[in-house]
């Protein structure tokens, strides 16, 4: 099964345009063949105040993302020290 990629805006125009250009490829490269396919499978799911988000490490970074039917919404794509408190803010 292939799911939807939906980005919020905060990712196309602030977290990826941070990053460096091997970083931005393995991220790339991890949401299209991991999310894409099999979301819950390669990834985590998220506590407290980010419940029904999950997580998908790629190095030090962390995908912050919701599956809904066929659609996987990416909330965030940052550093995993800031992930949380930040992906906190663009939901409330």
């Amino acid at each position: 099964m292939s799911y939807e990629l939906r980005y919020h805006p905060q990712v196309k125009r602030s977290d990826l345009p941070k990053l460096d250009r091997a970083a931005k490829e393995r991220i790339r490269t991890a949401i299209e063949t991991r999310l894409a396919e099999k979301p819950e499978r390669y990834s985590e799911p998220l506590r407290k105040t980010l419940q029904p988000y999950r997580k998908l490490r790629v190095g030090e970074y962390w995908v912050i993302f919701r599956v809904n039917d066929n659609t996987v919404f990416i909330l965030a794509v940052l550093h995993r020290k800031e992930a949380y408190q930040r992906a906190r803010r663009r939901i409330s």
